[in-house]
């Protein structure tokens, strides 16, 4: 008894102390993200249904890539001028519009227009996001402000794609209806749980930015190429990863699926838990911990065959993630000031969304041409070198100074 009421206070403690804005905004991105299904689905769509090539169906998605990248520029700053919650109620109306007209088009160059359109409109949400949670929760307990993110996130991309297969297997056009109407759904629980004061953009001191824009910031640009590579590596989990189980584990389409199930599974049981451990500890050396663990636990692909060694590698890596990218984003939000929060966060976003890009083409290249443990091994490296880097930059990295982040809608 004493041993699960030490496990309950572990659970009460890590999701204690945070402010009731973050989890007004953990509910509304939990209600727009269990309704991604388009995405998922995209290149089945438009090989399937309106018969593209694959050539053009790829094309397809590297142009929602591209959006993406203007989406996180465009977001971030929107976000320091006009409020990151107006902009996220705003990416989310525009974006439920968006997927219904998305259903309408067939012509190639009309899609190709319309996708990067909702892309740029989709994606500045993500920013809009971040930064409203680096201004909501106080320096000590951001880390798991992001981690309860994260974990809405997860939950409900668990959802969007499971039950976005039933909807395919009926009909794709109600991947688009059911995907714009839980953006407009999270519009209505935002609206509804938030005070008329917190929609409002609070007055900027002119002391209250950073000295410097994200672009002039010599130390976080070097943060941002550390989080570019890591992102580069970390993406191959959605890209190279699944054909690497099935060819040389043998595993078959349902068993990685509950592979990546389990990872979620890990996230939404320990992160917060885990954060919370590790509160007060320098936080670019924690980092620099999850970057190892995550080249380490890919990096032991190729010495294994067995399915529990694919849940044992699983398992290594999902730690590194949840000790890395909750970290990073609280690394970020230290640095940035309340003016320009937004274009931190923007600039965050956009290093992974041009990892987006570059990651599939880079990985496909080095999986077909160097060998598929080729792969694995660099990455490996790569994630023992970005730890060098996080505790190389530990100690020129000031996260807090001289950039103070004042709260907004401290509710709790």
């Amino acid at each position: 008894m004493d041993f699960l009421r030490r496990i309950v206070f572990a659970y009460r403690e890590a999701f204690s102390g945070l402010p009731r804005l973050v989890w007004v905004l953990a509910g509304g991105a939990l209600v727009n993200r269990a309704g991604t299904m388009v995405l998922p689905f995209l290149t089945l769509y438009l090989t399937r249904d309106v018969g593209f090539t694959i050539e053009r169906a790829g094309t397809v998605v590297a142009v929602f890539g591209l959006g993406s990248m203007v989406g996180s520029l465009i977001g971030g700053r929107l976000s320091d001028r006009f409020g990151a919650i107006r902009i996220q109620l705003g990416s989310l109306a525009l974006s439920g519009a968006g997927f219904l007209v998305l259903s309408q088009l067939r012509s190639y160059a009309v899609l190709l227009l319309g996708i990067f359109v909702v892309s740029v409109v989709s994606e500045a949400f993500r920013p809009a996001l971040m930064a409203a949670v680096a201004l909501a929760a106080p320096t000590e307990v951001r880390p798991r402000a992001f981690a309860l993110i994260r974990l809405a996130v997860n939950l409900g991309m668990a959802l969007g794609p499971a039950v976005g297969g039933l909807l395919a297997s009926i009909s794709y056009f109600w991947l688009f209806v059911v995907d714009g109407l839980t953006c407009w759904a999270a519009v209505i629980v935002l609206l509804t749980v938030l005070s008329p004061e917190t929609l409002r953009p609070e007055p900027v001191e002119e002391d209250s930015g950073p000295l410097t824009s994200p672009w002039r910031d010599g130390p976080f640009l070097a943060l941002l190429v550390l989080v570019f590579f890591l992102a580069m590596c970390f993406l191959q989990v959605w890209i190279t990863f699944p054909i690497f189980l099935r060819e040389a584990y043998g595993m078959q389409e349902r068993s990685v699926g509950l592979l990546m199930g389990f990872n979620a599974v890990l996230i939404v049981l320990f992160e917060m838990v885990l954060l919370r451990a590790v509160e007060g500890y320098d936080q670019l050396k924690i980092a620099g911990i999850g970057a190892v663990l995550i080249g380490l636990g890919l990096g032991l692909l190729p010495l294994g065959n067995s399915v529990l060694f694919a849940v044992a590698s699983t398992c290594v890596w999902t730690f590194g993630e949840m000790l890395n990218l909750p970290m990073t984003n609280a690394i970020v939000a230290g640095r940035a000031g309340r003016k320009s929060a937004g274009q931190y966060m923007g600039a965050y976003t956009l290093a992974f969304a041009t990892a987006f890009v570059v990651s599939p083409l880079l990985g496909s290249v080095i999986y077909e041409r160097m060998g598929r443990s080729a792969l694995w091994y660099s990455i490996a490296v790569c994630g023992g070198v970005l730890g060098v880097g996080y505790l190389f930059l530990a100690s020129r990295f000031d996260v807090a100074a001289p950039r103070t982040i004042s709260r907004i809608g401290d509710e709790s």
